[in-house]
């Protein structure tokens, strides 16, 4: 294989730009071992800075993380900061989890932003992504900088940059921080030489005033109290959880909380487990024998910058089973909502958020407490950005998405796995307290509303070949619909990247009101669902997908949901075919 014109092109400025002697070395190595793949896959184009910032695998390339694709993603950041707000004094915050490089990379952040006159906030050590976006709005930022690649693999980093309200950039400043990034086309156009005096560090003074905040927050205290000693494992995966969610349960009075030990450790290797995800039953593994050791009552599990979530409970069995994003976060708004109403506090003038890919599930439990719920386009940062148009007029009461990122509260504009700790353990004492478990919540839920059951099917596909045929499978499936899926016709069509929604079985389209997203949606008669949609951090096509049935008596679920799961294999055989 021969490198492309172009990307030779990159590779020899890298050689003899002004790049540190280590970085063009480590290049030299792959050109004269002809690690031809390697340095196309590194070298091919520069790592996109997305609407939600940067995310790639680490080592030496326009196409990597490293200090120089860091440093021009800031310094394109501070351009567009000191455009939107001249004259203005600008001040940022920046954390970091607990991968490898990191906190090399929040430096490299703080000495780019320092170097342009920006005021940095800098956490003292490694802290949650929710609580930046807590930090931003407390400060009075302009802006704020994660360094984490969430819960991809440990080769991965990632750069997520934020807007003053403390949520991820959304239109129309997300493309104009692009379009400034894009703009720099020289390594010497970064300024990287750190001005000590803009930099300030913070740390427990802001924790304090975030665990304070979230604790007013409880809706259910005196089921708290009742069950204090509720046995709850949590393990934080080797990352950043283990600052704040431990101290989270214990300020809403949860007394009787085990760690995972060999979990506890912030380490970017993360030694335990193949994926640092709670979405993996793999990931788990520890803290459900933990469980299983001392008969607990709820496993909690967070990811490396502690946005998401993972959750177990017993069942009737007596056995654990994990739960996948869309129940947690069906039971989460099913017990506020409950919760809310019971203390009188529902006056109509609430509401709750999900995305296009979460279960409709919670639009149901939504519509029978009559409040609403508004569906926004896959990534947190649209739930974000709808809390603060509406913060004011009305009162966002929790909500989430499908991949176990959850809110409750307007504290912060990211999803908060350690808000959705402490109200995760406070809805199982809740239940607890009326003399049930979490899993006879769900099996309740089931009985009221029907069995709602999703799966995500993902296709890896990696590299600059990979993503050519994503883009081919987008197009086929929005050229050629497939006619039924499931033994069920295709009725609807919805193209988030067209904005229209197309009635198949009378050819008459009408538009969709969301920002235009790069999503197809395939609803069946009887009310299946599958989404499409290429993954924007990962090398991946996922497939969403969600079917329903009723649900007479809690004895026939495990018959049911083996029903619903047959029919998700039949779904998925239709739509490969």
């Amino acid at each position: 294989m021969q490198l492309e014109p172009t990307t030779l092109d990159t590779i020899n400025k890298w050689l003899s730009g002004n790049y540190d002697e280590t970085t063009k070395a480590e290049i030299q190595d792959l050109l004269d071992r002809n690690e031809t793949t390697a340095l196309t896959d590194a070298f091919y184009r520069d790592l996109e800075f997305g609407t939600g910032g940067l995310r790639g695998i680490m080592g030496a390339g326009s196409n990597r993380i490293n200090k120089y694709t860091i440093g021009t993603a800031t310094q394109g950041l501070s351009n567009y900061l000191l455009k939107k707000y001249p004259g203005e004094k600008i001040r940022v915050a920046i954390a970091h989890d607990s991968r490898n490089n990191s906190d090399v990379f929040a430096k490299v952040t703080a000495d780019v932003f320092s170097a342009n006159g920006i005021h940095v906030f800098f956490f003292e050590a490694l802290r949650p992504t929710p609580e930046l976006s807590f930090a931003i709005r407390h400060l009075k930022c302009k802006s704020g900088v994660m360094l984490t690649a969430s819960h991809n693999p440990k080769e991965y980093n990632g750069y997520k940059a934020y807007g003053e309200d403390g949520g991820q950039f959304t239109s129309p400043d997300d493309k104009a921080v692009m379009d400034e990034v894009a703009a720099i086309t020289d390594i010497s156009q970064v300024k990287f030489d750190r001005i000590e005096e803009n930099i300030e560090e913070i740390g427990t003074g802001i924790d304090k005033l975030y665990l304070d905040e979230i604790t007013k927050l409880s809706v259910s205290p005196e089921a708290i109290l009742r069950q204090n000693d509720l046995k709850i494992v949590y393990s934080p995966i080797h990352g950043t959880g283990i600052t704040l969610a431990p101290k989270a349960l214990a300020q809403f009075g949860f007394t009787n909380v085990t760690i995972v030990e060999e979990q506890s450790e912030p380490d970017g290797n993360f030694p335990t487990v193949v994926y640092p995800n709670p979405e993996e039953k793999e990931a788990m593994t520890l803290a459900l024998q933990k469980a299983q050791e001392i008969d607990a009552d709820l496993v909690l599990a967070t990811d490396p910058d502690a946005d998401r979530v993972g959750i177990a409970v017993k069942n009737n069995d007596g056995e654990f089973v994990l739960l996948n994003g869309n129940q947690t976060g069906s039971l989460l708004i099913h017990y506020l909502l409950n919760a809310w109403e019971e203390k009188g506090k529902l006056d109509g003038n609430q509401y709750i958020v999900k995305t296009i890919v979460t279960s409709n599930l919670i639009d149901a439990i939504a519509a029978s407490k009559n409040v609403t719920c508004y569906n926004t386009l896959t990534g947190f940062k649209w739930i974000g950005q709808l809390i603060t148009q509406l913060q004011g007029k009305k009162t966002f009461i929790g909500g989430g998405e499908e991949s176990y990122g959850y809110s409750v509260g307007e504290l912060v504009r990211d999803k908060d796995a350690i808000i959705s700790c402490a109200f995760i353990a406070e809805m199982t004492a809740y239940y607890k307290d009326k003399g049930t478990s979490l899993y006879n919540a769900l099996l309740d839920m089931y009985v009221e509303y029907g069995v709602y059951k999703e799966e995500l099917v993902s296709l890896t596909k990696k590299g600059k070949s990979g993503a050519e045929e994503i883009k081919a499978m987008m197009e086929k499936f929005r050229n050629n619909p497939p006619a039924q899926l499931g033994g069920s016709k295709v009725t609807t069509l919805k193209d988030y990247e067209l904005r229209t929604e197309t009635d198949l079985t009378n050819n008459t389209s009408k538009p969709l009101e969301l920002p235009k997203s790069d999503v197809l949606q395939f609803i069946t008669e009887d009310g299946s669902i599958v989404s499409a949609r290429p993954s924007g951090t990962e090398p991946k096509i996922k497939f969403y997908c969600s079917v329903n049935a009723p649900l007479a008596d809690k004895a026939q679920y495990k018959e049911v949901e083996a029903q619903l799961s047959g029919k998700i294999a039949t779904l998925m055989a239709d739509l490969q075919a």
